[in-house]
């Protein structure tokens, strides 16, 4: 099974980022559903920005960690919306 890294924009411009199997699917979760995570719940509604895919749950954690981790600017770099 493989899973992806995503990072969504929240509706007050900030960024959450989180790991899934089917994205699309995690998106309509954090925007009508109660299974969205805490931190998107109130910031609804999320626009996803960037995927990147990995092999198995642990890279993609691993991964999920190192992003989260970063500075919002690296992390905009990461996405390509900063130079």
């Amino acid at each position: 099974m493989s899973y992806s890294v995503y990072i969504v924009q929240c509706s007050d411009t900030t960024l959450y980022t989180g790991i899934a199997v089917d994205v699309e699917k995690r998106i309509d979760e954090h925007n009508h559903s109660t299974k969205g995570a805490k931190y998107t719940k109130v910031r609804r509604p999320v626009e996803l920005l960037y995927v990147e895919p990995h092999e198995d749950r642990s890279s993609a954690s691993k991964r999920e960690y190192e992003i989260k981790k970063m500075t919002r600017e690296k992390k905009l770099k990461l996405i390509g919306l900063s130079t």
